[in-house]
């Protein structure tokens, strides 16, 4: 797994994510400490256990919009700017930039084409980081997660996030965009 060191073809990555960050209006928490790597790679490791906690709760009669609402306000920085949204099942309507239509998207609701991607259920995601590039008080990651179905099935996903530490210093995901490869 690469941390840093970013190859040439990265270097336009690495240029550009911190200048979306601006342009997206991120509200940064004034003098908030820098966020590490293992910060990083621990929240992914939350977002994939919130995945397979929504799809468990379906599965266990349980209420997997509350799930999901927790998983996206501990996560993501909708409280704290525009948030880039763009899932992997999204054609119609494809960019999320409210709290309401990430709900949507992950359990179903008020987006026609959303049938709840993390309701599939999965049993295991794991992030496979490309590379974690940390910019002070934000961050991103490129690479490819895996989703794992109940038959053992792994689902390969290509994604990129981008992290802004809340004023707690959490980081939380402003930029989500993934996508099935290519299949040309």
């Amino acid at each position: 797994m690469k941390r840093f060191g970013f190859r040439p073809r990265h270097a336009v990555a690495a240029a550009v994510l911190p200048a979306v960050a601006a342009v997206a209006g991120i509200v940064h928490a004034s003098g908030s400490r820098a966020l590490s790597v293992a910060e990083i790679e621990a929240a992914q490791a939350a977002w994939g256990e919130g995945i397979v906690r929504i799809g468990s709760a379906m599965l266990s009669d349980g209420d997997p919009a509350s799930v999901a609402r927790e998983h996206i306000a501990s996560l993501y920085a909708y409280e704290h700017g525009p948030v880039l949204f763009k899932p992997t099942k999204a054609a119609q309507d494809q960019f999320r930039g409210s709290f309401d239509e990430a709900l949507s998207y992950f359990v179903g609701g008020s987006i026609a084409e959303d049938s709840g991607f993390a309701l599939q259920p999965w049993t295991r995601v794991r992030f496979e980081n490309e590379a974690v590039r940390v910019h002070g008080d934000t961050a991103s990651a490129m690479g490819n997660y895996y989703f794992t179905t109940t038959d053992g099935t792994e689902v390969k996903v290509e994604y990129t996030f981008g992290y802004v530490a809340d004023d707690a210093g959490n980081p939380r995901i402003y930029l989500h965009h993934s996508s099935l490869p290519y299949n040309g």
